[in-house]
């Protein structure tokens, strides 16, 4: 098994895993940052002392833009997650290094257009596109792991 983790496929998944990983930690600042831009809080106690209970009322709402980054942080979570585990299944199959720089690629690709598509209101189909490219990328990937799973 060392072996495995040892080769330019685990090592080219690690680095693609970790790129969209960061990618999905950095949407909780970016959260953090539209709501204090927007004056937009969740939570009373977010909202800095000094602000009288009137204005404190005011700023403990919901904003389209906080609401629109939470909700792509949302979709990396339910897609990155995925891919992270499958990705590792599929790198202890053997791909070759080209399918799997192919997979790997096209979804932190895909991952990344979705985010820019996303939070910068892009007209569709370029949000759902770049999703079903990632879904696919990931489908892909399980159907190798299943089949040669199956194949033992």
């Amino acid at each position: 098994m060392a072996g495995v983790f040892d080769s330019e496929v685990f090592f080219a998944f690690s680095t693609y895993a970790t790129i969209v990983i960061l990618k999905m930690m950095l949407m909780a600042p970016l959260t953090a940052y539209f709501r204090i831009t927007r004056k937009a809080f969740a939570n009373m106690e977010d909202i800095r002392p000094g602000n009288t209970p009137e204005e404190k009322k005011k700023m403990l709402r919901s904003h389209e833009d906080v609401e629109r980054v939470r909700r792509c942080h949302q979709n990396d979570l339910e897609n990155i997650i995925p891919f992270v585990v499958v990705g590792l299944l599929y790198a202890l199959t053997g791909p070759d290094l080209s399918s799997a720089l192919l997979h790997f690629r096209l979804f932190v690709g895909s991952r990344c257009i979705h985010t820019l598509a996303y939070v910068m209101s892009l007209p569709q189909p370029s949000r759902g596109l770049s999703w079903m490219v990632g879904m696919v990328t990931t489908f892909s990937m399980a159907y190798r792991v299943l089949t040669s799973a199956l194949l033992l």
